[in-house]
């Protein structure tokens, strides 16, 4: 259950970064993390933060409950 969310999530921000058309470098530098943390968590290898999902949401100027939109 736990990894699924993840992935989810992971998919989630990538879609979101694509139609911004962010790299996962630029996203990373915006939100001030190493562009290989933001593959881990594209990919649902890592559990990020309140804090990083809170400035995810900003730099994909997007409202919180928007990342998490992916049980539809």
């Amino acid at each position: 259950m736990n990894t699924k969310v993840l992935r989810n999530f992971g998919q989630r921000i990538k879609e979101l970064r694509l139609a911004k058309g962010f790299s996962q470098e630029e996203l990373a530098e915006k939100i001030n993390v190493h562009r290989t943390y933001m593959g881990f968590i594209e990919r649902g290898e890592r559990n990020p933060g309140l804090l990083n999902i809170y400035k995810l949401s900003r730099a994909l100027d997007v409202k919180l409950p928007d990342l998490f939109d992916f049980d539809k």
